[in-house]
């Protein structure tokens, strides 16, 4: 008779314990996500690309969501490398609307996307800024 009582508790521990960590894995999931779905101030790192030359690129949203890359490209400028990995849409005019997979139009919001180049706002766009290996270049949803 022990025994049952034993082998009963022994298989609801089992049970708790699989649930738990059932419940533990499925909310762990949503640490991944990026866009809209993660929450303010989450910091996000992935590596894109596969060229010899390493850039690092950060994207902070307006909701201070910091995407973090560490690009690798053959391009020579920051906007075609970034273009080519999908970090940065097309450029409208010279100007690039869509930064990591979100839109910001001066016109309608009065934000944009401002480019810097290690920590310094940029003095030229990022279609037409070298790549320079080691650089640290980000867009920041600013206005």
């Amino acid at each position: 008779m022990k025994m049952t009582s034993f082998k009963k508790i022994l298989s609801l521990l089992l049970a708790v314990l699989f649930i738990a960590a059932m419940a533990t894995l499925v909310c762990g999931c949503d640490d991944k996500k990026n866009g809209s779905e993660i929450s303010s101030g989450q910091v996000v790192q992935t590596e894109l690309g596969n060229g010899a030359t390493t850039i690092f690129v950060e994207v902070t949203d307006l909701d201070a969501n910091v995407a973090k890359f560490t690009v690798k490209t053959d391009k020579t400028t920051v906007g075609a490398a970034l273009v080519e990995v999908g970090i940065l849409g097309e450029a409208d005019n010279g100007l690039y609307n869509t930064v990591n997979g979100k839109t910001i139009k001066y016109e309608e919001t009065g934000k944009y996307w401002a480019f810097y180049v290690d920590g310094a706002y940029a003095m030229e766009g990022a279609d037409t800024t070298k790549i320079e290996a080691g650089k640290t270049y980000a867009f920041k949803a600013e206005g």
